[in-house]
């Protein structure tokens, strides 16, 4: 067994040309191709956003891969449009070198009761010890993966657009969202509001949550 930390990687982009190019395909609605500046995209993005006419921000996409509990995967694949491609416990093995010869689980740290704690690793220790068990015994990957908690590591890529991004992370950096999203959304939502702020900077989220529980971000090229 091993307790791991969550990240997040984010495919490497230039805010501001893609607010540039929501703009120019925007424009065409109004044949206003002539009215493009340098800065012009700010006002005519925000004039949008305020109208309610956000489908132009569907013009642009934006994938991330992360690495969390299987739990943050679950909820996040109930948003309908975005695509995600995710780590299979039907086909993983986790008994074989490949895994290491044992099960990760995401550690939930914003467990502070030492406790509560204890209780948690023991308890994925059981899994752990169970599921390698029914694989000494045949048991199939399929079926071993019974056994798997909603902390086991697994890693994941989603690709959203930019509009439907706006949505997720409205509703899903709040304080009413389970934590273990909260970890990797925030700071998701902290890089947006910084590279897209004419598009992201209004969105509300919860800042009482304690900043050493966000998970790394990078950015790299996918």
């Amino acid at each position: 067994m091993k307790i791991v930390e969550p990240w997040i990687k984010v495919e490497k982009f230039d805010g501001v040309a893609i607010m540039k190019r929501i703009e120019r395909a925007c424009r065409t609605c109004y044949r206003s191709e002539g009215k493009v500046t340098d800065d012009s995209y700010k006002n005519l993005i925000k004039n949008c956003i305020t109208r309610g006419h956000e489908s132009v921000l569907e013009h642009e996409k934006i994938s991330i891969r992360a690495y969390s509990d299987i739990g943050v995967y679950k909820d996040l694949t109930r948003h309908r449009f975005a695509s995600f491609s995710v780590e299979s416990t039907r086909y993983c093995s986790y008994d074989k070198d490949k895994y290491g010869n044992e099960i990760k689980f995401i550690n939930p740290s914003y467990i502070e009761d030492e406790k509560i704690y204890e209780i948690w690793k023991k308890t994925m220790q059981e899994a752990e010890k169970g599921y390698m068990e029914m694989k000494k015994q045949g048991g199939a990957t399929d079926m071993c993966r019974l056994l798997l908690p909603h902390s086991t590591a697994a890693e994941f890529t989603m690709t959203a657009n930019i509009r439907e991004w706006k949505h997720i992370l409205s509703l899903r950096t709040t304080n009413h969202v389970h934590p273990a999203i909260r970890q990797i959304l925030i700071p998701l939502l902290k890089l947006f509001k910084e590279e897209m702020p004419e598009i992201f900077e209004n969105i509300e989220y919860d800042e009482e949550f304690n900043p050493k529980y966000y998970a790394k971000l990078e950015i790299e090229e996918f």
